[in-house]
């Protein structure tokens, strides 16, 4: 686990030699040799590799074959970010101010001289200036120092100059890109291994913006390859501690007014370097070690040489920006999700300063939607028990209400027996109107009309639309456990009145219509409210490590992974079934594929899930351990920030705390906690058969003392 934790950005120097040195056997002396000679063959690989136009040649047919498969598909290539990601990251940065000085030239209006093109360069480095400055202040430190600065690239001798000095000194025309560097003062001219990223300007990158029929080309694509590659071939040369993601790098490419990101990601360990070769070599790198990912080309600036912050086309490279850093510093001291969150304290001040935050009509909110004409065929109304939120369009049921949703061509109604409060969102406990004994649980989105939905309305996109997905894949895959929960219905909701859908679809005027439902089963209570009523004890803690390892083993045969583990998200089912089972819920933030993204809790994800937001093998595993802390009495820390979070764990696992607890409760429970500290941040799998038995053995009936069934 220590490893995962370190955030020093250099390796430890090599300790001086002693007079011990000299019983060190020859097998040492050969691996350091031939470690040395692997280095200077990287080195020499690396030295040759300067020509981007002869790597852009010899990629051509790899670029008109994926040009081909691609058909008519806007790019060949998916994108780096989702777009809720970038909606996330939005609200992060509302409170963050950006400044960029230096205008940059209208393409429209301003001439093909050298002093456009210098003027160009001089607004691209003030605006990743300001990027940087922004993001450090913001996510970082307002204290500390700046560690980055911004310069020039000098094609001929790949050394980097401030665009002031380099246009000063007649090197305009051989200026080849613009990067934002670790600030080190021994090396005045820039080191490539200190390389965050790297801003290509290239004329005309707008005739692949959004609207155009054009794709990006091979000359600017084969050149962003170019040097990213350059970039991953000298971070593995480094003395630098890249920690966070080393095998990727972003490139920007930006004309006056357009820009995009190309994110390039492979271990250049695999790379065959032939330094007799290097080209041939790449191309076979890139080829088949390579996953390349390119933003669409938007707007950053305007006719005024401003750039729009707020729009995608600067929010999307300002994101990149942001994984930059955090590659070189390691996780923020605020995460994204700590600043995004309070996009609802600020919007509740705007509507206090607007006077709306009290405002009430009739006793009702803001607005309250009335219709006379209601089918009683079609779904059942109590007064008052349904009501609207009306600025958020989040619909909120009532016990006693019944709602309809369209699943299939046909439609289903459901009673709601129970409201259920998980953190600051709700679902319900429902039955199907043909069958009142049944109970299931149902979730309502949010409604999709808001093009710019609230921080809540994002949590319930995972909670419906997203998890809606994942339990459809896992039915597809057919992935079948009964410690998993099971996809009863999903459609959109019935409403009061008559739909005048659009002939060319979307959804009428009603405030609900095409509001997304999700209906699933089993029902159970949550690990979180067995522990604050008391009724989690020794028996309870092996049956959920047993059952959400289970579900766990199921699922990640088919590459899917959970992602977000806590008490809220694993059920007691007591009710119909002769042995209690849980059942690990809610997978709205489960990980389909490399892009996706777990959910960040300060308590409860993994430490490599805090620090790269990604997940390793044992991640789920280590999240589920925090779990049964917790539950089984163990104290969580008040936490407010990633950097608190990664304090408190390794403490936690250095100390053997968590073990320490957990072996009060259980040694198996012990023996699984120290088996998890082994595997964290490692590639190596949790074998889970050999815990499932080790664990099965010790579940055992409360009134026979006989094994339990545990068959799922």
């Amino acid at each position: 686990m220590k490893q995962l934790l370190s955030h020093d950005f250099r390796r430890p120097p090599p300790k001086g030699g002693s007079s011990d040195q000299e019983s060190i056997g020859s097998e040492t002396k050969r691996s350091s040799v031939s470690s040395g000679s692997r280095s200077r063959i990287h080195k020499e690989f690396l030295s040759r590799f300067v020509d981007s136009q002869t790597l852009t040649a010899r990629l051509a047919d790899w670029f008109e074959l994926i040009s081909e498969q691609s058909g008519k598909k806007k790019s060949a290539f998916n994108v780096p970010f989702e777009l809720i990601e970038l909606q996330k990251f939005d609200y992060a940065l509302e409170g963050v101010s950006f400044q960029q000085l230096v205008r940059m030239p209208n393409a429209v209006y301003a001439s093909t001289s050298d002093a456009a093109e210098a003027t160009a360069y001089l607004a691209i480095e003030d605006f990743l200036h300001a990027s940087v400055k922004g993001l450090w202040e913001a996510f970082w430190s307002q204290d500390d120092p700046i560690p980055f600065s911004v310069a020039c690239l000098y094609n001929e001798n790949l050394k980097f100059y401030q665009a002031e000095k380099a246009i000063g000194n007649g090197k305009l025309s051989g200026l080849c890109a613009t990067g934002v560097l670790l600030d080190n003062p021994r090396h005045a001219h820039g080191k490539w291994d200190h390389i965050l990223e790297l801003a290509l300007l290239r004329p005309h990158i707008r005739s692949v913006a959004a609207g155009s029929d054009q794709k990006l080309s091979l000359s600017a694509l084969g050149e962003a390859l170019f040097y990213a590659l350059r970039m991953l071939l000298s971070r593995s040369l480094s003395k630098l501690n890249f920690s966070q993601s080393p095998n990727c790098a972003y490139v920007l490419l930006v004309d006056s007014q357009y820009g995009g990101v190309v994110k390039v990601e492979g271990d250049v360990d695999k790379l065959e370097f032939d330094v007799y070769n290097v080209y041939d070599c790449s191309v076979d790198w890139i080829k088949k070690h390579c996953k390349v990912s390119v933003s669409p080309i938007d707007r950053i600036w305007n006719k005024l040489g401003n750039a729009n912050w707020g729009d995608i086309g600067a929010l999307q490279v300002l994101f990149a920006t942001f994984h930059c850093i955090v590659q070189y510093a390691g996780m923020p001291k605020h995460s994204i999700e700590d600043l995004a969150a309070d996009h609802g304290s600020r919007l509740q001040t705007r509507r206090v300063a607007r006077q709306l935050g009290d405002s009430r009509v009739n006793g009702h909110g803001l607005f309250q939607f009335q219709q006379q004409s209601v089918s009683p065929e079609i779904v059942e109304v109590p007064d008052e028990s349904i009501k609207i939120k009306s600025e958020e369009f989040i619909m909120k049921l009532d016990v006693g209400s019944v709602l309809w949703l369209e699943d299939s061509d046909q439609q289903k109604g459901y009673q709601i027996n129970d409201v259920v409060h998980n953190n600051e969102l709700r679902y319900y406990i429902a039955s199907p109107v043909k069958d009142p004994g049944k109970s299931l649980f149902l979730y309502v989105g949010s409604h999709p009309s808001q093009l710019e939905p609230a921080w809540e309305d994002m949590d319930l996109w995972f909670q419906v639309q997203r998890q809606t997905k994942i339990l459809t894949v896992m039915r597809q895959k057919g992935l079948s456990s009964k410690y998993l929960p099971q996809l009863s219905a999903s459609g959109r909701i019935v409403h009061p009145g008559r739909c005048q859908k659009p002939s060319s679809g979307g959804n009428c005027d009603h405030p609900w219509c095409g509001t997304p439902i999700l209906v699933t089963n089993p029902v159970g209570e949550t690990v979180a409210d067995m522990v604050n009523a008391g009724r989690f004890g020794l028996d309870e803690a092996i049956r959920c490590c047993h059952d959400c390892l289970s579900a766990l083993s199921t699922t990640t045969s088919a590459d899917i992974r959970h992602g977000d583990i806590r008490p809220e998200n694993i059920i007691y089912v007591r009710s119909g079934v002769r042995h209690p089972y849980f059942v690990l819920v809610g997978w709205g933030h489960a990980i389909l594929e490399d892009r996706d993204r777990p959910a960040m809790n300060l308590h409860f994800s993994s430490t490599y899930a805090l620090q790269e937001r990604k997940l390793c093998s044992a991640s789920d595993a280590e999240s589920l351990v925090y779990v049964l802390y917790f539950a089984c009495g163990g104290a969580l820390p008040d936490l407010d920030s990633v950097e608190g979070a990664l304090q408190w764990r390794e403490t936690s696992w250095s100390r053997r705390l968590i073990q320490l607890k957990l072996g009060e409760v259980s040694t198996v429970l012990k023996a699984f906690a120290d088996y998890v500290d082994s595997l964290c941040g490692t590639p190596y799998p949790i074998d889970y058969d050999i815990w499932l038995r080790r664990l099965r053995r010790n579940i055992h009936d409360d009134d026979h003392g006989k094994q339990v069934d545990t068959s799922g």
